[in-house]
């Protein structure tokens, strides 16, 4: 017998959608708890992008998925329980994007690593992020509980390795904070303004070789711009050489897909069955 929902991560990957975030075709029904979790989310991040929380229901996106409606509430007993796990799995995805901050002590290595892969996610996953952006504009009133606890720990723990690269003279003294923000805003636009992108590419979305060179972009303009002297390719008022560097774990679509799958925290109550 399938079990209840345990972690949003466990099985779930990215969803069956377009370049532009357009819903994919629906396979068959699947059978298995793996498979169940995996149409339920990639059928609730259609759902509620395309209608919200509020105009959302939940026979929408069983019907999305094509799993009866008794079998969602069997996975994920409320609406709100779905919500939050589909916004839980994007910021898991995102928070994990800044392993590389362990990975290397070299700012210009972590950074375009984690510049990359948040960029990679953008494509990747453009309704959940989409999602996540409708809500923080709303004042988060489903998630606060999220940004109080994973997302605050997460830059208390990534400002002090920003902090000790400036003490070390390989960051200039800059508010870590903001890094991270324009970080955030620029590798989401991709998500979030990809019609827009779209339309003024003669109303195609950019193809593979264009988001590369945009990323390859993003990333110069962004390390480029806050390495100090001391940095690997800085100082002498000379610009860095044009290379990126990604852990090898990281340096596929594949690989970063593959965050998905695997979860690295839960903050989630998983729910019973009594």
């Amino acid at each position: 017998m399938d079990q209840p929902h345990r972690s949003p991560l466990d099985g779930a990957g990215a969803a069956d959608a377009g370049r532009d975030g357009s819903p994919g075709t629906r396979k068959p029904r699947p059978a298995g708890r793996a498979e169940n979790e995996r149409a339920l989310l990639e059928a609730a991040e259609e759902i509620f992008a395309e209608q919200g929380f509020a105009g959302a229901t939940t026979a929408a996106i069983a019907r999305r998925a094509g799993v009866p409606k008794a079998n969602l509430h069997y996975y994920f007993p409320t609406k709100e329980a779905l919500y939050r796990a589909v916004v839980e799995r994007v910021l898991t995805a995102w928070l994990a994007a800044a392993a590389a901050f362990d990975a290397s002590d070299d700012p210009r290595e972590a950074l375009s690593a984690y510049i990359g892969t948040k960029m990679d996610l953008a494509r990747a996953m453009p309704l959940a992020s989409r999602i996540w952006s409708a809500e923080i504009m709303r004042g988060a009133p489903i998630i606060q509980d999220f940004l109080d606890t994973a997302l605050t720990d997460w830059v208390a723990s990534r400002e002090k390795a920003v902090r000790r690269w400036i003490a070390a003279g390989k960051l200039k003294p800059i508010d870590a904070r903001v890094l991270f923000y324009m970080i955030w805003a620029t590798t989401q636009q991709y998500a979030n303004a990809a019609h827009e992108m779209a339309t003024l590419n003669g109303g195609r979305p950019l193809d593979e070789a264009a988001f590369e060179r945009a990323k390859r972009q993003v990333i110069d303009t962004i390390v480029s711009g806050v390495a100090g002297s001391g940095s690997v390719g800085g100082g002498n008022g000379r610009s860095a050489p044009r290379r990126y560097f990604f852990p090898h774990f990281l340096s596929s679509r594949r690989a970063v897909l593959s965050l998905l799958l695997k979860p690295t925290f839960s903050m989630i109550e998983a729910p019973t069955l009594t």
